[in-house]
């Protein structure tokens, strides 16, 4: 299993949470992003530079992507790629993406993407706070269990 990660809005905190599972768990992380990111220095963790553009990222992580593996992203569309190929999506809040629930979820976005298009203030997501990042961090250890080989 390989870890990929929508990397150009993911929290810090997030990413920090996936350097120490790859080194624990010998899994290999990989960060796609529009910009240079840094990464500690680890044999399981790299960081994949694209071109900039609309979902040039994405399009990298679905290329790339094999199926059990887990994408952490917050892209409802990236996510239902995803799934279509036969990957895990998570969000860094810590809720799956699943074949239940990502057409709502595609719904609601299209829905809520109308909205600010006719000049709505929908506002924005909540700060992201502790109680997500343990949600995560729990969610993660819960799948990979099911999931990742130990070394």
């Amino acid at each position: 299993m390989q870890i990929w990660v929508d990397a150009d809005a993911c929290p810090v905190v997030i990413k920090d949470i996936l350097y120490r599972v790859a080194e624990r768990l010998q899994l290999n992380v990989t960060l796609v992003a529009n910009q240079l990111m840094r990464v500690p220095p680890s044999r399981f963790v790299r960081a994949v530079q694209v071109p900039s553009g609309a979902d040039v990222a994405d399009a990298e992580i679905v290329r790339l992507l094999a199926p059990g593996d887990l994408v952490v992203t917050g892209d409802i569309p990236l996510a239902a790629d995803v799934l279509l190929k036969g990957g895990f999506a998570l969000n860094p809040r810590g809720e799956f993406y699943t074949n239940d629930n990502i057409a709502q979820m595609l719904t609601m976005r299209t829905f809520m993407d109308e909205l600010r298009g006719s000049g709505v203030d929908t506002g924005g997501p909540a700060p992201f706070g502790q109680a997500d990042r343990q949600n995560f961090a729990n969610q993660l250890d819960r799948h990979l269990a099911r999931h990742a080989k130990r070394p």
